[in-house]
């Protein structure tokens, strides 16, 4: 295990060209292993954090390090290999034309061979808990439920260290949720889980952390977080 922490975050700021403040100094500390729970109320900046995770926004100030290594514009190959984000919306994930060649997308970019490329697909359709019988349909013939997991097999695909979820239960129905939920409880890697499903948070996480106005503002064990009614009044989440 690597003496760095999976992912630090420290004094990090951002704003957009319009001027609105979105982060206003967030400090996180999650190490290997951890299953982080981020919740907030929306406009509280957990979207624009989770675009920091990977580098699709670069920080203005303070600073993102996955593994030791700092988020900025020459580390993206870098990082995107050790930290995935699934976004809340599998059709922003999903673009080719069967769902094999969007699990293998990844791994192509990373210059391997079809061989392992193949390897890679099968262990991760079989993590995700895909159906392998999917793999030659087209992403949009699948249900959304099916969509959900295919975009995190893409992620799993890349052998991901650290795993970014974007309200991965938003949508669904309750198997559906059910099946996710398991699969967050089953996956031996690193995950950030942003969501107002309080169940999910409860159920899968290690921690919670409380994101108001662009700062965390509470972190606790997540019955220690979720029960407190004046907590989460105070920061707009009741």
């Amino acid at each position: 295990m690597s003496h760095y922490a999976a992912l630090d975050i420290a004094g990090l700021h951002f704003r957009y060209p319009d001027g609105t403040a979105a982060l206003n100094g967030v400090n996180l500390h999650v190490h290997e292993g951890d299953r982080v729970g981020l919740l907030g109320a929306n406009g509280a900046g957990k979207s624009t954090l989770l675009l920091h995770l990977n580098g699709i926004h670069i920080p203005e100030s303070g600073t993102v390090s996955v593994f030791g290594i700092a988020v900025q514009k020459k580390t993206l190959r870098e990082v995107r290999q050790r930290i995935g984000l699934i976004f809340q919306n599998p059709d922003d994930q999903l673009f080719c034309p069967t769902l094999y060649d969007d699990i293998a997308f990844g791994p192509r970019q990373m210059g391997m061979s079809e061989h392992d490329v193949r390897h890679r697909v099968d262990h991760a359709v079989e993590e995700a808990g895909l159906n392998p019988d999917l793999l030659q349909k087209n992403v949009y013939h699948l249900s959304f439920g099916q969509k959900k997991l295919a975009s995190i097999a893409t992620v799993l695909a890349m052998d991901a260290r650290i795993l970014v979820f974007d309200e991965p239960t938003i949508g669904l129905d309750p198997r559906a949720r059910k099946s996710i939920m398991r699969l967050l409880r089953r996956i031996g890697r690193t995950q950030i889980v942003a969501s107002h499903d309080f169940g999910l948070l409860r159920d899968t996480c290690t921690r919670v952390a409380v994101l108001h106005k662009g700062v965390v503002s509470a972190e606790g064990a997540p019955a220690q977080i979720l029960d407190d009614d004046l907590l989460l009044k105070r920061n707009d989440l009741s």
